[in-house]
């Protein structure tokens, strides 16, 4: 029960303890999770295909793990050996651009268009040029946030700091597997066919979706085996399970992923 307590007083200090930004990053970030929530609701009342370039799978999806990915980075971030500016520069941007790639995915939804590639109108290829450069900026603030997370920090236990290093690194793979299939997108595109464009766009979506989370589980097991008594060798170890086996669930999904794009 203490463990239990002592989980309890935690979660509220990190409501308490946390800086402006990072409070209306955990808003903000709830405000998307429900905007998910609801697009779920959307489809179950007004159907349609749940896959394809124009589906309310998209703004579900996409509102669900933008809100969970802007939580928990807001959270693991303060695990990070960065200046109090510097957190929340690179927070403050990270939470606008999560709202203009989930404003722009859940405009094109209820236009019934393709948000991502579309080049059809002009209006829809200024917001697939928006997307695009969003989610060229997620890169560059996710990606200062995976190098000071390979920094050395002495005061975060060896299990965490395990624990955000591998989860920083999956996100990385989650970021660059979606910039391939924007890249295949655009390429198709610009051959002309923008059918083939929406076809092949998400060829390693599986992938995209298991690497993404990984800062979220892998942090998440290290926070809780903390309230665990025990040596901490021994949760630094099982955390390095977990990023094996996580790994592990990152190479099958890219198998899978090309070989379903074969």
């Amino acid at each position: 029960m203490s463990s239990v307590r002592n989980m309890g007083s935690a979660v509220r200090g990190i409501w308490t303890r946390g800086c402006r930004v990072e409070r209306v990053c955990y808003v903000l970030g709830g405000v998307l999770v429900g905007a998910g929530v609801f697009h779920l609701g959307v489809f179950a009342v007004d159907g349609g295909p749940w896959y394809g370039p124009v589906s309310w799978r998209k703004p579900a999806t996409f509102g669900l793990s933008f809100g969970l990915t802007l939580i928990t980075v807001t959270g693991v971030a303060s695990h990070l050996p960065l200046s109090d500016r510097l957190r929340a520069v690179l927070l403050g941007s990270f939470a606008a651009d999560c709202f203009v790639e989930v404003g722009g995915i859940t405009l094109q939804a209820w236009r019934h268009v393709p948000s991502h590639v579309n080049r059809e109108t002009p209006f829809d290829s200024t917001v697939s040029t928006v997307l695009a450069a969003g989610g060229g900026l997620l890169i560059v603030i996710l990606g200062a946030l995976a190098v000071s997370a390979f920094r050395s920090n002495p005061a975060a236990a060896a299990s965490m700091r395990l624990a955000l290093r591998a989860g920083f690194l999956t996100l990385m793979i989650g970021l660059a597997t979606g910039a391939a299939m924007i890249a295949r997108g655009v390429v198709e595109v610009n051959a002309g066919d923008q059918q083939e464009a929406y076809d092949v766009v998400g060829f390693l979506k599986p992938v995209h979706a298991v690497s993404l989370h990984g800062v979220l589980v892998l942090p998440a097991l290290a926070w809780l085996l903390s309230f665990i008594p025990g040596d901490e060798n021994l949760r630094t170890r099982i955390v390095a399970i977990a990023t094996a086996c996580y790994g592990l669930a990152i190479a099958a999904a890219l198998a899978y992923s090309l070989w379903c794009s074969s």
